[in-house]
């Protein structure tokens, strides 16, 4: 397992380590409110592709056999092709009525993250680590340096959009075709009825939990304009991505380990849960203090004085990141416990407490009284979350009825 997550890793430093060196640049090139349109947008299409296959692609890892995981690919591919669809319609009425031609892109930038999605959990099935390692490295690195390069054609939030989309579209090429719907209507009902909880319950909870970020988003938009939410935009995409590189990691190898114990896990896979939280918790412990100490002054020197607000920010959110940091990587564990009804009603708590927060500070004070809202708020919730998990009731099977892989 640590090799596989030292692969990882070391993609993701890479992949994450051309945006963020990028990001002062690329802040130079673009402005506040070019940020702000395209973070929406982002948002937007990121809401839409999460559940676009119905979740789906994540019972790959689940499969008994070749048949079933063609069969659920299928009806992966069948599905986000009826999504593109719905998001083009939406896409053309959003940009009548609001005169931005750029939402005209919502269906590419939808159909590229659900073909990501889905080409990563088929890599992901068959443990091709390295090639998921280089991918990264080509989707978020690539994006980024697209990104830099529409803006000295000063594309402006034209730019912005259409970047990650090439980018997304050669990861999905990197990380291999999942292959045609080659599967018959009875082998894709049977998968797909085998697999129900995914869309019943993963769905939902994928879906509001990106809904989270769109309605922060929008809500600061309404309130204070785009350049307020491109700041929020920007404090978000450094100050998450620590989680994004480890726990992106630390859950595409927790995920199988887990899957191979079955449902409801045992007291064995529990440990791997606790040890897994406990050095998670050791490594956001520095990152929470360096924001609380440097944020101002890092951001403001790195992105320059239209940036200085998402510096203060940084700060009042470093608690929530440090706490999110730990909990990114731990979605997959109620997944492979399938005990997503749980998550479920559990992350709907947490998103109401977020957005409510996010609002009553925003009416308190600004931006910044948001920031320091969200984390107090949220320090409750995740600690509740992370209790759970350490109590949960499993038990051991007999030795020899556990997986030769969760031994």
């Amino acid at each position: 397992m640590l090799r596989a997550i030292l692969t990882l890793l070391a993609g993701g430093v890479l992949a994450q380590a051309l945006p963020l060196l990028l990001g002062p640049w690329l802040t130079r090139l673009y402005r506040p409110e070019d940020f702000g349109h395209f973070h929406l947008f982002a948002a937007v299409a990121a809401n839409i592709a999460v559940v676009a296959c119905a979740r789906y692609e994540f019972a790959l890892p689940l499969a008994a056999d070749e048949a079933e995981a063609r069969a659920l690919r299928t009806l992966c591919l069948r599905l986000l092709a009826g999504v593109v669809g719905l998001s083009a319609l939406v896409a053309l009425a959003w940009a009548l009525h609001m005169g931005q031609a750029w939402w005209l892109w919502l269906p590419a930038a939808v159909g590229t993250l659900g073909l990501v999605s889905l080409a990563t959990l088929n890599a992901n099935r068959a443990q091709r680590f390295q090639r998921l390692a280089g991918a990264r490295v080509l989707q978020h690195g690539g994006g980024a340096l697209a990104q830099a390069a529409a803006g000295l054609w000063q594309a402006g939030v034209l730019g912005l959009i259409v970047a990650p989309i090439a980018a997304a579209l050669a990861t999905v090429v990197a990380l291999g075709w999942p292959g045609p719907a080659r599967a018959s209507k009875a082998q894709c009902r049977a998968a797909a009825h085998a697999h129900r909880s995914f869309p019943l319950l993963n769905t939902p909870h994928a879906f509001l939990g990106a809904l989270q970020d769109t309605l922060a988003i929008a809500l600061i938009a309404a309130s204070l304009g785009p350049a307020a939410a491109g700041a929020w935009g920007l404090a978000l995409r450094y100050l998450k991505a620590p989680a994004t590189l480890v726990g992106g990691a630390v859950s595409q190898v927790l995920y199988p380990r887990l899957a191979a114990v079955g449902a409801g896990g045992s007291a064995t896979s529990r440990r791997l849960v606790l040890r897994t939280m406990a050095l998670l918790a050791l490594l956001a412990a520095p990152l929470v203090a360096a924001l609380w100490w440097l944020g101002p002054a890092l951001f403001a020197w790195a992105f320059g004085p239209d940036w200085a607000s998402a510096g203060e920010l940084a700060r009042a959110l470093a608690l929530y990141i440090g706490l999110h940091f730990v909990a990114s990587p731990l979605g997959v564990v109620t997944m492979a416990w399938q005990a997503q009804a749980w998550a479920l009603k559990l992350a709907l708590v947490g998103q109401g407490v977020f957005v409510a927060a996010l609002a009553a500070g925003l009416a308190w004070g600004g931006l910044v009284a948001a920031g320091w809202a969200v984390s107090g708020a949220m320090t409750l919730y995740f600690g509740w979350y992370f209790s759970r998990l350490a109590t949960w009731p499993v038990a051991d099977p007999p030795a020899a009825a556990l997986p030769e892989a969760a031994r």
